[in-house]
């Protein structure tokens, strides 16, 4: 259970702490794995997982990769997953806020915090870079945004636009320590 392992490789934590899943490890727990040999074609399971999709990529061809948005996010192959799987695919987490938000009341009440922040991470490509960043699937425990609009920049200048995605700038360092090979960091 996520239960147990939180408990087993998370110490007791402080006011204010910020822990970070990776969403791999939540999609283990609820059993979210399907064996590729029970899977006849990648390409249909992707097209059931995704929100949509876009039919004539042809980078498929090559890396076995589709472009499709899942959870209102642009990412590839709807986040399935096949790295670290022991031929299977693991797919999304099921409900990711009410996960979140499950870990979150589980963590306070296990340290008896007043303030705790979580975040579900994963590991995300961003179109024409190389290379994966992590990325704030769902959070709990603060606000995702620190909003300069209104502020003044340098020269006295109302900002228009400019926020900060604290979410994702979290999951990135924390995706960053994770690693991405056989490092077995999930928290």
């Amino acid at each position: 259970s996520l239960e147990a392992i939180l408990d087993k490789y998370l110490p007791r934590l402080s006011e204010r702490s910020v822990v970070v899943v990776t969403s791999k490890i939540v999609s283990l727990c609820q059993n979210r794995v399907i064996a590729k040999d029970k899977v006849p074609d990648k390409k249909a399971l992707v097209q059931q997982e995704a929100d949509a999709y876009l039919d004539e990529d042809e980078s498929h061809q090559r890396y076995g990769i589709y472009l499709t948005l899942k959870n209102k996010i642009l990412i590839p192959t709807a986040g399935i997953d096949e790295s670290n799987a022991n031929d299977g695919y693991i797919l999304y987490p099921e409900n990711i806020p009410e996960t979140v938000k499950q870990i979150w009341a589980y963590l306070k009440d296990r340290d008896g915090l007043a303030e705790l922040g979580v975040v579900l991470s994963d590991s995300h490509t961003t179109p024409l870079r190389r290379g994966v960043t992590g990325i704030g699937l769902g959070w709990c425990g603060f606000f995702p945004l620190h909003n300069y609009i209104g502020q003044p920049d340098l020269f006295n200048r109302p900002l228009r636009v400019s926020m900060s995605n604290l979410l994702d700038g979290i999951a990135c360092t924390a995706v960053l320590v994770m690693g991405e090979g056989n490092e077995q960091t999930p928290l």
